[in-house]
């Protein structure tokens, strides 16, 4: 009887302490996901409407204001929508190729000094990147790089966090025998890489490429910086103009829905690639 006692006090403390913990992560999705929420409302409501406070229901503006926020005239939205997602996508991919380039040839190889590479690697991934900037803002342009999109990509080749948690996956999920087969078999090592390794590492190259995504999207530091030309300026540099806008003409509904569209790609991307986050989390944290 007090064995069964025992069990049943068990199971009580287990559904009290699962009720608490579902509450708390309940509470937080809503309170993360409410302020999305009325960024969404507020887009459906016109200027007038917006200045007479707060409201959790939509109206009826949301294609009048998706119309006029589209068409602005001073904001090229779908231009400035377009250069985001170039930058961002070749950013993504380069960022996770060569950060899992990178961290292969680390795991894979025993050479001399490696461990001072990888250290010089943690070390780089420690310094801001406003540190550095002034310098290369003048290096691209004694290149004659400014009002390019290069500048924006190609560095991306570099990206020493990524590198970090893309060696932390391959400890996890990639032998090293699997390797040593493939040479024994005749396969090269670029061969090696593109078809064995990197299908093994799609849950962690998932992640990473909505990490680099949402980074590069959302930079406005060094954009800011290198382009000059209306028709080459990105989201976030569109967005930041806004501050400067004749405020007798400024219209509420408009800016809500131009912050609306230029979050949209990036849950595009998150939904495409959100089948492989916890997958890829998991794994690339527990070494196995």
């Amino acid at each position: 009887m007090k064995r069964i006692s025992d069990n049943t006090a068990g199971k009580i403390k287990l559904t009290i302490l699962r009720v608490v913990v579902y509450s708390i992560l309940i509470f937080l999705c809503v309170l993360c996901l409410f302020f999305f929420y009325l960024m969404v409302i507020n887009s459906t409501r016109s200027n007038a409407q917006l200045a007479t406070g707060f409201s959790l229901l939509p109206k009826e503006n949301f294609f009048k204001n998706f119309i006029n926020a589209w068409n602005d005239s001073s904001i090229n939205i779908p231009r400035g929508m377009l250069n985001s997602l170039i930058i961002a996508l070749s950013t993504a991919v380069i960022t996770t190729y060569f950060s899992a380039l990178t961290a292969y040839g680390v795991h894979a190889y025993d050479f001399k000094g490696k461990k001072f590479v990888f250290t010089f690697i943690m070390a780089v991934m420690m310094i801001p990147a406003q540190v550095s900037a002034l310098g290369f803002i003048q290096l691209m342009t004694r290149f004659g790089l400014t009002d390019s999109y290069i500048p924006l990509i190609i560095p991306g080749i570099a990206a020493p966090v990524v590198f970090f948690y893309m060696k932390q996956y391959m400890e996890s999920v990639l032998p090293l025998d699997v390797i040593d087969a493939a040479r024994v078999d005749g396969s090269s090592e670029f061969r090696t890489f593109n078809t064995i390794v990197l299908p093994m590492l799609k849950p962690a190259i998932a992640v990473q490429m909505i990490f680099s995504f949402v980074s590069s999207w959302n930079n406005y530091f060094i954009p800011a910086l290198l382009l000059n030309k209306a028709d080459m300026k990105t989201v976030p540099i569109m967005i930041a103009q806004l501050r400067s806008a004749d405020y007798s003409k400024f219209d509420m509904g408009k800016v809500y829905m131009f912050i609306l569209l230029a979050i949209l790609p990036v849950i595009i991307v998150y939904i495409i690639l959100s089948k492989s986050i916890i997958k890829g989390v998991t794994a690339g944290s527990v070494k196995g």
